[in-house]
């Protein structure tokens, strides 16, 4: 019985896509240790514009993380699951063939997901992200990125044969919406964050924090919720003491040790203060120079 021939697209469509990903995961690497160290990224125009503005937008970064880390990451599963059916074989070409269905199919998830990710900042390169003069910018490195993953999307598509086409799509749909809709979700998170940060309460809080100034309460006090909603969304950045044992996580015995007769009361600089204080009494109190 003569062995069935694979179609020349089959049998080069791995070797191929772990060629790519293993492109990608060069420059992502790249990019990722020029972000971290200090040399400026080849190809890129340092003077805000390019795939410099792209490269150090807030759109570049997720909650600190470059996204850079997070594409070497996925060029490595991609790769790897690329290589899979050619370095891990089965004894039995039926097995064998089982397992390439497998990683395929596998492969097919992870490509979407970075799919998916990659047209969104495409989106957002083509629409979102502007130069001080209004244009529209380019980044090499990111539209490479996206053809990357795109011919490894579409090997993998073309170079199987799938026993299911609409487990297929419909795999392909929930995937996609997943990623879309985590994605949107995860930047306003981030924006909505860094806009806290950079607000006055949110500064603020975070002087206090680092000058170990505290505000001792309690639960129930009226006082304490009035001085934390001064603060709006940057409230649980306040360093708070719970005095009331019957709080969340109270600290009895330090308000004890600081004699604190009273809610609110702030420590700010070894002194105590009571009373509901203004932001701006708080920020002058403990030597805030920053924006207001």
């Amino acid at each position: 019985m003569l062995k069935r021939q694979e179609p020349p697209l089959h049998v080069w469509s791995r070797p191929t896509m772990a060629l790519l990903a293993a492109i990608g995961f060069g420059i992502t690497s790249y990019l990722t240790i020029t972000h971290f160290g200090t040399g400026q990224v080849a190809l890129c125009d340092s003077q805000g514009a390019g795939c410099d503005l792209v490269l150090s937008s807030e759109w570049a970064k997720v909650f600190g993380i470059p996204l850079t880390i997070f594409g070497a990451l996925g060029y490595l599963v991609v790769g790897g699951l690329a290589i899979a059916p050619l370095v891990l074989k089965k004894p039995q070409p039926k097995q064998q063939e089982r397992w390439k269905r497998q990683v395929a199919f596998l492969l097919f998830m992870a490509s979407t997901a970075m799919l998916v990710f990659s047209g969104y900042l495409m989106y957002l390169i083509a629409f979102v992200i502007r130069t001080a003069d209004g244009e529209v910018t380019f980044c090499l490195y990111c539209v490479s990125s996206a053809t990357l993953v795109t011919g490894i999307w579409l090997l993998n598509l073309f170079g199987n044969d799938w026993d299911d086409v609409g487990q297929l799509l419909f795999a392909g749909i929930l995937i996609g919406v997943v990623v879309l809709t985590g994605t949107v979700g995860v930047y306003a998170m981030q924006r909505q964050f860094t806009a806290v940060n950079e607000s006055f309460a949110g500064r603020l809080a975070q002087h206090l924090q680092t000058t170990n100034s505290r505000m001792f309460g309690a639960f129930w006090c009226p006082h304490c919720r009035d001085q934390k909603e001064r603060f709006g969304a940057a409230a649980t950045q306040i360093p708070y003491v719970e005095c009331d044992p019957r709080g969340e996580n109270p600290q009895v015995q330090l308000c004890r040790d600081k004699k604190i007769e009273g809610y609110p009361t702030w420590e700010i600089r070894g002194t105590l203060y009571s009373g509901d204080l203004s932001l701006d009494e708080l920020a002058r109190l403990s030597g805030y120079q920053g924006a207001r």
